[in-house]
């Protein structure tokens, strides 16, 4: 986990249309990451 105001690890996750962006790709840019864990769920 991390802590407020540490930077985020690199990482490459999917985009919405299957692309895989990594997050130095938004560099110098405002990015907001937003997850739904229990998307995938049955719950």
């Amino acid at each position: 986990m991390l802590a407020v105001g540490k930077k985020a690890p690199a990482f490459t996750l999917p985009n919405q249309d299957g692309k895989k962006v990594k997050l130095s790709d938004f560099k110098g840019k405002t990015l907001i990451l937003f997850a739904y864990p229990k998307a995938a769920t049955s719950g």
